[in-house]
């Protein structure tokens, strides 16, 4: 079941994120977040963008997220896209589930642009975004520093 995230998913989104902080190149955080760090942050999106979950016996499987793509003005109809998974819930088309209502929620409010950041390697992300007709725009080398890389 895909919804919208409340307050109280912090502690199980933080779960899930600092997976990826702690054992991958995917997220660029080096520390792990506490939950109510993570509550601070859905708080903050969630009240002007779509932050979805994706639940699944009770349990967040994943979620997915739009945050603004920068602050100017001229920005305002452009935003970055975010999605998590469980690690054993990878493979099983969550994240094009929760990616696609993420998509259109994103269209119904009026957004043109969603970018997606990708560190590499990352061939599930960049087959998801590519699923989802974004295309490849630019390639930062060497711009972020985690677990000696």
């Amino acid at each position: 079941m895909i919804r919208n995230v409340e307050v109280e998913d912090a502690a199980q989104i933080a779960e899930i994120y600092n997976y990826y902080i702690k054992n991958t190149l995917v997220s660029f955080e080096e520390s792990p977040l506490h939950s109510e760090e993570m509550a601070s942050r859905i708080e903050e999106i969630s009240s002007s963008l779509p932050w979805l979950i994706y639940e699944e016996q009770n349990r967040i499987a994943g979620y997915a997220y739009a945050s603004k793509w920068k602050g100017r003005c001229a920005y305002r109809y452009s935003v970055e896209s975010t999605a998590y998974l469980q690690p054993e819930a990878g493979g099983k088309g969550l994240g094009s589930k929760l990616y696609k209502a993420l998509l259109d929620e994103l269209k119904d409010g009026g957004y043109h642009t969603v970018i997606g950041g990708i560190s590499l390697p990352n061939e599930a992300s960049i087959g998801l975004h590519e699923k989802f007709g974004f295309k490849k725009v630019a390639h930062f080398s060497e711009v972020g520093f985690k677990f000696n890389n």
